[in-house]
């Protein structure tokens, strides 16, 4: 498969900048893999097609705000730093990118703040853009994360060409956000509301939550042609005994298992064994799913519309088969759907 089979003329003016008024009522195209057949829904209409103990597999993980503008000590050059994640809270130890890469050198101290109140040292070089600081702070390290976080802002994806506003830090966080890390906010399950969680939970539909800690690796460009050369960004991920036992389960009775989001169908395609059963699982993946692809869990899937040529796109048509899934993105660009994180959604099924 070759990355140019990904290529589409996406309209910019289909690219949404904002959310929909209400989480859930964002508009829901379904594909039935089974006829083809294309619906145009609202996104609440997914109740329908689910049963009692069928199982919806979220991914809980919480975006910390990872955009941090700095200056450089001496010449006071601005800097703008992206936390990656933590390495060690002890040393107060951070993986991050700095942008403009070039002026940053090993032993350089970066200020934060109005009144420069966080300062940073670099310490080493971990990749061309990437670095490694190193805190300078005394007090606690619950201090220390609310002193970072209170200066961070959200990271919105690039292609959101604005100013990060007040409505996205609710908005851009899924309601069962519970374990911090994730860069970037797991967009389809941004569509479930309270009313609808409650509403499934009263038809009996069972959850599970695993957690994977999405990166800014889902935006990165892919540079080569050949698929096969391509390697994804390894994010952190947990499949819990919780999670493993009902999700089996729904397995063994015949019930629907559905993916909310391709974060969560690269972490259940990671943890599952051979017999295709879901597996525990803590640690990491840089699995890249683009087709063709077997798929041993879910039984259907929920996802948003992705821009052209990105590896979310490639899981997709996987999974809802290549023509299908293009047929599907050549109907939602003629009847206006909104495409990326804050756009509407696609359910496969």
């Amino acid at each position: 498969m070759k990355l140019s089979k990904f290529k589409f003329n996406l309209p910019q003016e289909l690219i949404a900048l904002h959310p929909a008024n209400n989480r859930d009522e964002a508009r829901l195209i379904v594909v039935h893999r089974d006829t083809s057949e294309i619906e145009h829904k609202v996104f609440k209409d997914i109740l329908n097609y689910y049963n009692e103990k069928d199982v919806f597999i979220f991914n809980n993980t919480k975006v910390f705000p990872a955009r941090l503008y700095g200056n450089k000590e001496k010449t006071g050059a601005r800097i703008e730093v992206f936390l990656l994640r933590e390495l060690n809270q002890e040393l107060r130890l951070w993986d991050v990118l700095v942008d403009p890469a070039r002026k940053i050198r090993i032993g350089n101290k970066l200020y934060f703040g109005e009144d420069d109140s966080m300062v940073a040292e670099v310490i080493d070089n971990t990749t061309s853009r990437g670095r490694t600081l190193r805190f300078l702070y005394d007090g606690s390290h619950e201090d220390f994360k609310k002193s970072l976080y209170a200066l961070g802002e959200t990271l919105l994806p690039k292609y959101i060409d604005r100013p990060v506003e007040g409505e996205d830090k609710a908005r851009y966080q899924n309601i069962f956000a519970t374990e911090e890390g994730a860069v970037v906010a797991p967009a389809a399950g941004l569509h479930f509301s309270r009313e609808l969680m409650k509403r499934l939970e009263i038809k009996d539909c069972r959850f599970a939550f695993l957690t994977l800690h999405s990166g800014l690796g889902n935006f990165r460009k892919i540079d080569v042609e050949d698929l096969t050369k391509h390697k994804m960004d390894s994010e952190q991920m947990v499949v819990n005994a919780e999670v493993v036992r009902t999700v089996n389960e729904a397995k063994d009775a015949g019930c629907q298992i559905c993916a909310v989001g391709t974060s969560v169908m690269r972490a259940v395609e990671t943890a599952v064994s051979t017999d295709g059963h879901l597996k525990e699982f803590e640690g990491w993946t840089n699995k890249f799913i683009f087709p063709p692809y077997d798929f041993s869990v879910a039984t259907s899937m929920v996802t948003n519309f992705h821009l052209p040529l990105s590896t979310l796109l490639m899981m997709t048509a996987s999974f809802g088969g290549y023509d299908l899934i293009m047929e599907a993105y050549e109907v939602a660009i003629k009847e206006k759907y909104r495409f990326g994180v804050y756009g509407d959604a696609m359910l496969i099924i």
